[in-house]
């Protein structure tokens, strides 16, 4: 079978059949392989069944957020691991494909089989890293990666507009010149001694926009509370002092600056953020500080709507033939963007424009294929600044970096390269020394978690951190999960005779805070729409004081099962009448964008119940009371949007969503359940974004502590040829 299956086109497809009947590939990656087969047919040739093979598991991992195939890994490595063939939970092997996996059907197949099948120049271009395909087919092999053709070109999208940017000439580029001496002024203003650094100690935020400001491509990554909108804020001050003082320019005018972000809920913490800071900043010693504040934007849009969306299709209004009227774009939680919408951006940005992404590298990569910002920051733990670097550094940000960062001049293309423009910020603000959240999250990030490691979080030594351990069967387990997520109870932390005021109303809280928040201060029928606004407002930031997350859709320990279990607990309890789908109290988040309401995708708002009339309702308040979903708008005003339920198409229930959601997310207290058993989502990105989420508080239920630990040391990295193209190696 496994032989007839590598030297017969039909019996190939019908090994694909197979697996996709046995859920293991899409319906996509099959038909896509059958297309070729008939397209060839239609050209009187026949395709290597290798081939054939190739394009769906090339498709297969598209799906699974690769950008590409890695062939040469194949070849070396365990194929069922490389592929997860069979996935987590495939039903029972039976039909007559589901019988063979991967590395039994692979078992003798080398380097030299692949690239022998894959010499089908009608269907493969086979190029080197300078090269481009001459003709449009579709699939692209460049060395061991095989790519579906769109997934290369958004690749090498990306790698020219960043290269380009790197080579373009920065006036302050050289350290003695007349704008880096004015530049190091401005960044003496911006970074003025406040006390909060100890003499002598590197200031990593003003590296960051010493480096940000010396090319036209740069980022800023960080942990949680480590300044990255802080250190952005004063960069753009800094970008739009420089402009604005440059004797070159007969006509000061400022930059034209854009803030965006992957998702609304990412937009309107950034606009939120920025808002109440922009006039915080001191900027006494900078001429026209009144100008510059004034011209620093306070609101941040979704990369949807700064692109212009065209509903029906993947393109954008903003394109490389209608460039966006900007001159610094920056995108923070740049780790959520995939690689296709990070070529949109490049196609649509002006030549001269500048990029800063800004985001944690270490969460969670995009829903879809690529992991942009983890592949540029390779290296940015290590910095692997050159001497150049370094001496401009310490001339115009007046900061010594240590030898450890740095390399010699001839390794990764010198000044030139990619980390030249890369800073991390290495203090975190938020969390203090003795903190539970901060230090589990180090243990996750380094890989140093083990049984030992994690008995201090399990016994109670951190206040801010309780570890449930759930015993018992599903349902026992469902019973603790849903009392935990109603009361956030204080009993589930240690209880430290130093905090006695640990459990006042700044403590941690679960879902029954917002309910009562909702049931407590509701207005009454005959208050003004501004009241009700001001009422949604205070449930909405109740509500954002607690969430539960987890790893998985389906299942009682995944987001369907625990969306009911904690639902039908909040009903046996009084606190929710829920009678049918939509009731006061319902939580959501929104799936998918929805142009029209002017709603994306991770938006969450509150189900609650108000006089007709209210909220843009026709109907006279006489008739009683109607459902509307309150949605905070994302433009930074602090405003409300009601919208009807019957309006609402691509919405979820969302008393628990998954981890990947969250990103872009802030939670006072965050709870995450992991499930029972093994699984490929589990992993470090996944554990670290789950913790990180939480601002005060984080407790963790899961059923075996062995599941935590392996998944602390599960790393994901995505094949891709991104870090190739700029000089970059995994």
């Amino acid at each position: 079978m496994t032989k007839d299956s590598l030297r017969s086109t039909e019996a190939m497809l019908v090994l694909l059949d197979g697996w996709l009947a046995a859920d293991w590939l899409r319906a996509l990656d099959v038909a896509f392989a059958r297309f070729l087969a008939r397209q060839a047919a239609e050209r009187e040739e026949a395709l290597s069944p290798l081939l054939l093979l190739a394009a769906a598991l090339t498709s297969h991992q598209v799906g699974r957020g690769h950008v590409c195939l890695h062939i040469g890994q194949l070849a070396s490595h365990d194929p069922d691991a490389i592929l997860v063939l069979p996935p987590e939970n495939a039903i029972p092997e039976t039909g007559i494909g589901a019988t063979i996996r991967p590395s039994v059907l692979l078992s003798s197949v080398t380097l030299e089989d692949w690239e022998s099948a894959l010499d089908e120049p009608s269907t493969v271009s086979c190029i080197s890293v300078a090269e481009h395909p001459a003709a449009p087919t579709p699939l692209v092999r460049m060395g061991p990666r095989l790519y579906l053709r769109r997934l290369w070109t958004y690749e090498q999208i990306i790698a020219t507009g960043i290269q380009s940017r790197l080579e373009a000439a920065v006036a302050c580029s050289s350290p003695d010149s007349e704008a880096a001496s004015q530049l190091s002024q401005i960044l003496d203003v911006m970074f003025a001694s406040d006390g909060t650094l100890e003499p002598g100690v590197v200031d990593w935020q003003k590296i960051a926009c010493g480096l940000a400001a010396r090319s036209q491509f740069s980022i800023i990554t960080g942990g949680p509370g480590t300044g990255k909108t802080t250190t952005v804020l004063r960069l753009l001050v800094v970008l739009q002092a420089v402009a604005m003082q440059d004797a070159e320019v007969s006509h000061r005018r400022p930059l034209r600056i854009r803030l965006a972000a992957p998702t609304g809920k990412a937009a309107a913490r950034l606009s939120e953020s920025i808002s109440g800071s922009v006039e915080a900043l001191s900027l006494a010693g900078l001429a026209d500080s009144d100008q510059l504040k004034a011209s620093i934007p306070k609101v941040v849009t979704t990369l949807h709507r700064l692109l212009g969306t065209r509903p029906g299709t993947r393109k954008f209004r903003h394109h490389a033939n209608n460039l966006l009227p900007i001159d610094v774009l920056v995108i923070d939680e740049a780790s959520m963007v995939d690689v296709e919408m990070m070529a949109a951006v490049f196609q649509a940005l002006p030549p001269q424009a500048r990029l800063i992404l800004l985001g944690d590298k270490d969460q969670l990569s995009s829903v879809d294929a690529g992991a942009v910002l983890g592949e540029l920051c390779q290296r940015a733990n290590e910095g692997a600044y050159t001497p150049a670097t370094s001496q401009w550094l310490l001339k115009v940000a007046k900061q010594a970096i240590t030898k450890d960062f740095i390399v010699a001049d001839t390794q990764f293309a010198g000044d030139k390269s990619i980390d030249q423009g890369i800073a991390m910020l290495r203090r975190t603000w938020r969390f203090g020394d003795e903190s539970g959240i901060k230090a589990l999250a180090e243990l996750i990030n380094t890989g140093t978690l083990d049984s030992a490691a994690l008995q201090p979080f399990q016994l109670g030594r951190y206040t801010d951190v309780a570890w449930l351990r759930l015993r018992g069967s599903v349902a026992a387990s469902m019973a603790v999960i849903a009392d935990h997520a109603l009361s956030g109870s204080p009993a589930s932390f240690p209880v430290a005779a130093s905090l006695a005021d640990i459990w006042s109303e700044n403590g941690p809280v679960g879902y029954h805070h917002y309910l009562e928040i909702m049931r407590n201060s509701k207005p009454t029928d005959d208050a003004p729409l501004s009241v009700f606004d001001e009422w949604a407002k205070l449930v909405l930031e109740a509500f954002s004081r607690f969430q539960v997350l987890c790893a998985l859709r389906a299942g009682p320990y995944g987001v369907s099962g625990l969306n009911d279990t904690i639902a039908e607990a909040l009903r046996a309890r009084n606190l929710i009448q829920r009678s049918g789908n939509w009731y006061a109290g319902r939580p959501v988040l929104v799936t998918r964008n929805d142009y029209g309401l002017k709603l994306m995708n991770g938006d969450v708002g509150i189900t609650l119940s108000v006089p007709a009339g209210i909220a843009g309702s026709s109907e006279a308040r006489a008739t009683g009371r109607i459902l509307r979903v309150a949605f905070p708008l994302s433009d930074g005003s602090g405003g409300i949007r009601w919208v009807s339920p019957s309006r609402l198409q691509s919405v979820e229930t969302v008393f628990a969503m998954t981890v990947h959601k969250s990103q872009g997310s802030e939670f006072g207290h965050t709870c995450l359940v992991l499930p029972d058993r093994p699984s490929p989502v589990l992993t470090r990105e996944l554990i670290y974004t789950g913790i990180t989420r939480a601002r005060n508080w984080f407790s963790v239920l899961v059923p075996d502590e062995q599941i935590f630990i392996d998944a602390a040391k599960h790393r994901v990295v995505r094949s891709s040829g991104l870090g190739e193209l700029l000089g970059l190696s995994r």
